[in-house]
């Protein structure tokens, strides 16, 4: 499947499939905790595999799990039955720990485990694309250095930051290869989300140049990567974002998606934003029909636009709200 041709033909379709970022409520379909979920390839093939045959999805997206590449590196992380790991505590505190940083093997952790489960989702799921996903470098660095630490160095002693940013993005770059070579996987959702809270000028610095590495050295026709963001800043460095070259942009719902399509060219294709928290979460059917009128009304006029939820749909959501989004979207393109 050359993936850039598929992708250029669901941007010129009349109707469009859905995208949400939906893999870790599949814990209700199958009746497991999360902490089993994240420790068992089968399971997470298994789950990939009943959301493909419950919903109608543009394609098949592997978990955003993004205490996984820290936990590689040596990252502790906190584990529980109904919410996605967090990484707790920073293990690169200063330029020594950061010139000492091994960059980890693509087996370490449970990294190996989520290769595997791609490459048997991929045999499972074979009516759409199956995409794994990624941390981006700076979420990543900001996971191994702690968020405010790394913010605070930005300003302070950018070096620290760029050594940090080098060793984290040649990781990436090896395990997302690791995907495109060992699992079938048409590509990967690479999620920056501390990006967002960076500003224009410091994601041009300390997150664009080195995504775009990324970028440059796995993407190519049959294999995608596809650029999220969730932070509130994303319409300020729209063009940085641009600048990545990334085959296409998927945005949270802390900014209007309405504001990004009128900036984005017609030829990229732009995905968002159904609130995860309060719609999927904690919403009704009824309002999260209303809320995903609501941006489908409002963008797809825009050829280039996909709907999707805003980020990663929380494991304990309401599979009745999920199946109303799919309504929704049906409904739309009935009309």
């Amino acid at each position: 499947m050359n993936m850039k041709q598929w992708l250029n033909s669901v941007k010129e379709s009349e109707i469009k499939k859905a995208f949400p970022i939906l893999s870790f409520p599949s814990i209700s379909l199958m009746g497991i905790t999360v902490k089993e979920l994240i420790n068992n390839s089968d399971l997470q093939a298994e789950g990939m595999k009943r959301i493909a045959d419950r919903a109608d999805t543009l394609a098949s997206v592997g978990m955003m799990d993004l205490s996984l590449e820290a936990e590689a590196f040596g990252s502790n992380i906190h584990v529980s039955d109904g919410e996605v790991p967090t990484v707790v505590g920073a293990i690169v505190t200063s330029e020594e720990e950061a010139q000492n940083l091994k960059v980890p093997s693509v087996d370490s952790g449970r990294c190996a485990l989520y290769i595997n489960a791609i490459k048997k989702a991929s045999e499972l799921i074979c009516d759409r694309p199956v995409f794994a996903g990624v941390i981006g470098p700076y979420s990543l660095a900001g996971r191994l250095m702690d968020v405010t630490e790394i913010m605070i160095n930005c300003y302070t002693n950018p070096e620290f930051v760029h050594t940090v940013m080098k060793k984290t993005t040649e990781f990436i770059i090896n395990y997302a290869n690791a995907y495109k070579e060992r699992t079938g996987a048409k590509g990967v959702l690479m999620a920056e989300p501390l990006t967002g809270m960076l500003s224009p000028e410091l994601a041009e610095e300390f997150s664009s140049p080195y995504v775009k590495q990324i970028v440059d050295a796995v993407q190519d026709d049959d294999f995608l990567v596809l650029y999220h963001n969730c932070g509130n800043n994303t319409v300020q460095m729209i063009d940085s974002l641009l600048s990545i070259g990334a085959s296409a942009y998927h945005f949270g719902n802390s900014v209007n998606m309405k504001d990004v399509l009128e900036k984005v060219p017609s030829d990229v294709i732009v995905m968002g934003n159904v609130d995860p928290a309060r719609q999927f979460r904690n919403g009704t059917v009824e309002s999260i029909k209303e809320e995903t009128n609501k941006v489908m009304n409002e963008c797809c006029g825009y050829k280039n636009f996909i709907i999707s939820s805003g980020c990663d749909i929380p494991p304990a959501s309401n599979w009745d709200n999920i199946d109303a989004f799919f309504d929704a979207v049906k409904e739309f393109y009935n009309k």
